[in-house]
């Protein structure tokens, strides 16, 4: 069972969402707000939220970095605009993928599943080989965790992705759509701004100077790469 938050301040989108998402695997728990959604997911196992940005008491922005303090579960933004600015700021912040009302039920459940895939089967397909090094960070797939110099770094889910494909292949050259297909297992529309994004958080991360970076390097004109040390 999984535990689904769906958040928005408008009675009809949270029962819209609802009868799109209800089946025997979706336990779905509504929020009006972003400080219930908060309590929420400081009181209750969550998997996945889907959480409107303009809300009263609390936006889905504020909501959110609060929750990316604690939690890692993945974040749907639901949003009336359509503006590149606008899914790039929910990014930055720590969303893991936008949907644009009005939205198509179809786009909302392959959404979710997809983000419900990555997040509790991140690395199922491969447990010959559960730890990967290189130099000070250590990525243990088993239990889905990463150290930088022994200190714990939390990551959202698609950062998580992105580091673990580069860290398989050390000196690896991958362009921005060869990663976004590849982590968002979706055609690379846009994947050159969504994953410089991601890319730019996993750097303030991991890197002790993000500006030089001693891991995750770029490759002008090409894409990007760990590495090897």
């Amino acid at each position: 069972m999984y535990n689904i938050l769906i958040c928005d301040d408008e009675k009809d989108i949270r029962a819209a969402l609802k009868i799109y998402l209800t089946n025997e695997v979706y336990n779905l728990i509504e929020a009006e707000n972003g400080r219930e959604a908060v309590e929420i997911a400081e009181n209750t196992e969550l998997h996945l939220a889907i959480m409107d940005i303009m809300m009263p008491e609390m936006d889905g922005l504020s909501a959110m970095e609060k929750i990316r303090e604690k939690f890692n579960f993945p974040i749907l933004l639901l949003t009336a605009k359509s503006e590149d600015s606008d899914k790039i700021m929910g990014l930055n912040m720590g969303a893991d993928d936008y949907i644009t009302k009005p939205f198509n039920p179809l786009e909302v459940q392959a959404r979710v599943r997809s983000q419900l895939r990555r997040y509790t089967n991140l690395g199922g397909m491969e447990k010959a080989k559960t730890t990967l090094t290189v130099g000070g960070i250590e990525l243990d797939d088993e239990i889905r965790k990463v150290t930088v110099d022994g200190e714990a770094v939390s990551l959202t889910p698609l950062e998580y992705n992105i580091l673990k494909l580069l860290m398989e292949s050390p000196g690896r050259v991958y362009s921005s759509a060869e990663i976004y297909r590849s982590v968002w297992n979706e055609a690379a529309y846009g994947a050159d701004s969504a994953v410089a994004v991601h890319i730019r958080h996993l750097r303030e991360k991991l890197e002790i100077n993000p500006s030089e970076p001693r891991y995750i390097k770029v490759v002008w004109g090409v894409g990007y790469k760990m590495e090897k040390i």
